[in-house]
């Protein structure tokens, strides 16, 4: 099961263990109907081989489903077997469930996918920003003033900071081809994601206190916020 959140979050985590459960019941069923109990560590190995397929990638919702076409594992298993025809017929259906569990893997994923949105929505920063106990700021550009952070003020608009979109054709002419100043000379550190999300990030802070970048794995978010969340004075050390 390949999520593109790859970051392992509590609903990954679940889904992912149904899923497994799923295929473990249908490989115990068909091996206590079995006539011929075949090796139980055989019938692990042809199971896990059998999974293996010619797929096709599709991406929703920054999620990777790989669809199965052609049963690879399956065909190599009956390579390995075709002269042996009653350990083919003692095995093959431990094979087939292999394949098969590439569609209970999708399954789970398109479960987990409204789960998880629902849960963790991505417009809302406090699925990644959710506790700031610890939190500091850094200074990761020679332009950042000697300002650190205000908790009070940024705990207090943490509910009212909403997502807008980011005009990136407009901060690339600022700074790269006007050359001002760089828009987001400051790290947030030491915060928490909500509990279960997984959804961790790089979080850059604007010049002007309001705005912050959050730069996931494949994503970048932005947000701001009506009021500076900086105080003046004990400047934090670039790293």
């Amino acid at each position: 099961m390949d999520f593109s959140i790859h970051t392992m979050n509590l609903i990954s985590l679940l889904t992912t263990s149904i899923g497994w459960s799923m295929i473990a019941f249908l490989v115990f069923r068909t091996y206590k109907k079995s006539q011929h109990k075949p090796k139980v560590w055989k019938v692990i190995v042809i199971t896990y081989v059998g999974l293996f397929s010619l797929s096709i990638d599709w991406i929703i919702t920054d999620s990777l489903l790989k669809i199965p076409l052609l049963p690879l594992g399956v065909w190599v298993l009956y390579l390995i077997f075709k002269r042996k025809q009653t350990s083919w017929q003692t095995y093959r259906s431990f094979a087939w469930i292999g394949f098969l569990s590439n569609f209970v893997f999708i399954l789970c994923t398109l479960i987990y996918i409204p789960i998880y949105q629902t849960l963790y929505p991505t417009n809302d920063i406090s699925t990644f920003v959710s506790n700031i106990d610890h939190a500091e700021i850094i200074h990761s550009h020679p332009s950042a003033e000697n300002v650190s952070l205000n908790k009070d003020k940024l705990l207090e608009q943490l509910d009212a900071i909403k997502q807008v979109n980011i005009d990136s054709a407009q901060w690339y002419e600022d700074v790269i081809l006007l050359k001002k100043e760089e828009r987001f000379p400051y790290l947030l550190i030491e915060t928490l994601p909500k509990w279960g999300s997984g959804s961790h990030a790089v979080i850059y802070i604007e010049n002007d206190g309001k705005g912050l970048i959050l730069q996931t794995e494949n994503k970048q978010f932005y947000f701001r916020s009506e009021h500076s969340f900086l105080k003046e004075g004990n400047r934090a050390e670039s790293k």
